[in-house]
């Protein structure tokens, strides 16, 4: 029962999977960085973007319509 092929296949297998696990737990945490640093960025647009319409509010600046229904052609 204790053959010595089998006992080191399932030792290859298992260093196979640990490799795996290790490549997998990378991966993961570069996606962790990749969506935190996404998730940083549009804070800081939606900061912006709030700034943007606060200043056109306050400067009596109307805003761009809603949709292309609500615009005017140019010639009326």
């Amino acid at each position: 029962m204790n053959d010595p092929k089998s006992a080191r296949d399932a030792d290859s297998r298992l260093e196979e999977i640990e490799s795996k696990l290790m490549l997998a737990e990378d991966l993961l945490d570069t996606l962790n960085r990749t969506v935190y640093r996404q998730q940083q960025q549009i804070d800081r647009l939606e900061h912006e973007l709030r700034g943007v319409r606060e200043q056109l509010q306050v400067s009596g600046i109307a805003a761009a319509p809603n949709s292309l229904q609500e615009e005017l052609p140019p010639h009326y």
